[in-house]
């Protein structure tokens, strides 16, 4: 087994990676260093979330930087501001024996006057976010005429975030002679284009089979209820009391939602999200790094660049659109050699999606079932014993409290004392399971026969009140679009919604008319409806389409009775062709008399 030792690495950099506890290279490391350290060239890593990318390129990066000249020699672009800092931190990590080498972060959400006396430093390596980065390009704050090399990390989750015109700016921007670096969980046909049109016979490196998952993660997805998917992310979490993972959500109000639940029902939670402040994110990532948080539930661009180690589990409460997205999000637990669990919550008209997630992993996403109320109680009971056991006692501390409770609790038995701790703490669990139901879906069973139409139901319009929507077909959106925005808008899945009518310009739906008037309140507030969609109430009211009634005709029609054996349409009965003959002949003779009348009266006045 290659030690660190092993490659051509400065001395400082030895010492500084010794201290943090690096011992032996992951294999992302190994198979990079000797390649970047050793020659001048374009290079492609693949590899999951987590495997130790940075040292991959950070330790070579560092290596063949000129600490004596004070310029920009490398850059390094990252998707997101928390990734931005991570990577500046062990960057610097690295280098903490080679006080020459100055690294700057530069991302957005921060102050950029603070960024522009930073730059005005003159560091070697820059670490950036696209957006910032190209803004400070605009403004001519940084000279990059000696940078020789570019790391893109995450590439695949950066150009899925849309800086795809961003980034082709900054490498447009760069000098002829260089060599780029880019390392990616996934492969997606994006990435592909930068590395065929920017970069030069690269060396390709890949860890894993391509766009696939890490074998350290144990796949399992729970089927249930749509409308148990809650109660079933509880039972989990009440199942594992030592969980330390990321529920990922799809939207920020679900998220919110989510997170304002656990925080309720009494859960070490936090929500992270696109409206939080960079401030607020920093304090929330700092209490959960720190563990305070037991559960941060997030959406997967709040969550990107994320960095923290040792998570046990990953939950998606709901399964992502995109291989890849669910690839990234299980990339996070099960690092540095260690096992992490991913739980996928679907219901079963999910169960298509798991064949083709399981396709791209490689790997079986097993079904699990959903913990009974029994199984949960004992996990917990045994849970608090063990911390019961283990408890650290300051003997010296508690000392002069002792005599007090002693003689407060003599009177108590062991077995009742025992009894009375347990119960202290378990009765909420047991009073909350008492009746609990079982969440698991039984797909066994046959499917309810679908009814006919004539069985259908006739539309009931009984109060409704008509809402129009400034969205409609020519914005290619369907009647479930719809539904989703104002669950999404509303924060609530409990509306009442009937007919919706789908116009070009616009359209108009049927909702409860007690909640119509909070509907239109809620799309008024730009915070919630972030695409400025107008809602109002109509002046009419819902009324259902009429079925259009069938013409009946009688079967002694002279077309069906003068039909000829072939059944040819084109002979008309003598009758009727007569009758449509004398017809037009008595109009003429009442238009020509009309005319003739109208004559008399005129000479008649004129007289």
């Amino acid at each position: 087994m290659s030690q660190f030792q092993d490659y051509n690495l400065n001395p400082a950099i030895l010492r500084a990676i010794d201290e943090l506890g690096f011992k032996e290279p992951m294999p992302i490391q190994r198979e990079t260093l000797p390649v970047l350290l050793s020659q001048r060239t374009d290079m492609v890593g693949l590899a999951q979330t987590g495997t130790g990318k940075t040292a991959a390129f950070g330790l070579p990066l560092l290596n063949n930087i000129d600490a004596s000249q004070r310029c920009v020699q490398a850059l390094v672009l990252c998707p997101t501001r928390e990734l931005c800092v991570q990577i500046t931190k062990d960057l610097k990590n690295f280098s903490k024996y080679i006080p020459e080498i100055l690294v700057v972060p530069v991302y957005g959400g921060a102050s950029i006057e603070n960024q522009f006396k930073d730059l005005a430093k003159k560091p070697q390596i820059i670490v950036a976010t696209p957006g910032r980065l190209e803004d400070m390009i605009r403004r001519n704050k940084v000279d990059f005429s000696n940078v020789r090399t570019i790391v893109l990390d995450e590439a695949d989750e950066m150009l899925d975030m849309g800086f795809q015109e961003d980034v082709d700016a900054i490498l447009e921007y760069m000098p002829e002679e260089k060599n780029i670096h880019l390392f990616s969980a996934t492969m997606p046909v994006e990435v592909e284009k930068i590395l065929n049109h920017y970069m030069t016979d690269p060396v390709r490196i890949s860890i894993g089979q391509k766009n696939s998952g890490t074998a350290n993660v144990r796949h399992i997805h729970y089927l249930i209820k749509a409308n148990d998917r809650y109660l079933a992310l509880k039972r989990f979490i009440d199942y594992t009391p030592s969980i330390y993972g990321i529920v990922f959500c799809r939207t920020k109000l679900e998220t919110q939602e989510v997170a304002d639940n656990l925080i309720h029902d009494g859960y070490n939670a936090a929500s992270l999200h696109g409206d939080l402040s960079q401030a607020q994110r920093d304090l929330v990532m700092n209490h959960f790094r720190q563990r305070y948080l037991q559960i941060l539930v997030a959406t997967d661009v709040a969550a990107r660049g994320i960095d923290v180690s040792d998570l046990t589990h990953i939950i998606n409460y709901n399964l992502p659109d995109e291989t890849a997205v669910y690839i990234h999000r299980s990339g996070r637990t099960g690092r540095a050699d260690k096992t992490g669990v991913c739980l996928s919550l679907i219901h079963s008209r999910e169960k298509h999606k798991i064949k083709a997630i399981e396709k791209q992993l490689g790997q079986t996403i097993e079904r699990a079932m959903v913990p009974s109320a029994k199984q949960v109680c004992e996990k917990q009971l045994f849970n608090h014993i063990d911390r019961l056991e283990k408890v650290d006692i300051m003997r010296e501390d508690i000392a002069d409290y002792l005599p007090i409770v002693f003689r407060k609790l003599g009177w108590l038995s062991p077995e009742e004392l025992i009894t009375r701790v347990v119960a202290l703490n378990f009765n909420r669990f047991l009073d909350y399971y008492k009746d609990a139901k079982d969440l698991n879906f039984d797909d066994t069973k046959p499917e309810k026969p679908k009814k006919s139409k004539s069985e259908k139901k006739d539309y009931d319009d009984s109060g409704l009140q008509r809402l129009f929507f400034s969205k409609g077909k020519k914005d290619r959106i369907k009647p479930n679009n719809i539904i989703g925005k104002i669950n999404d808008v509303t924060g609530t899945k409990d509306i009442r919604i009937g007919r919706i009518d789908m116009m070009e310009n616009f359209s108009f739906v049927d909702v409860d008319e007690r909640q119509a008037q909070f509907i239109v309140d809620c799309f008024a507030d730009d915070r919630k409806n972030t695409e400025g969609i107008r809602v109002e109430i109509t002046t009419s009211d819902p009324k259902p389409k009429k079925k259009k009634e069938k013409k009946q005709f009688d079967d002694d029609r002279p077309e069906r009775k003068n039909r000829d054996k072939f059944g040819d349409r084109s002979y008309k009965a003598e009758g009727k062709r007569e009758s449509r003959r004398d017809s037009k002949k008595d109009s003429r003779k009442d238009s020509r008399k009309d005319r003739k009348d109208s004559g008399r009266r005129g000479r008649n006045r004129s007289r």
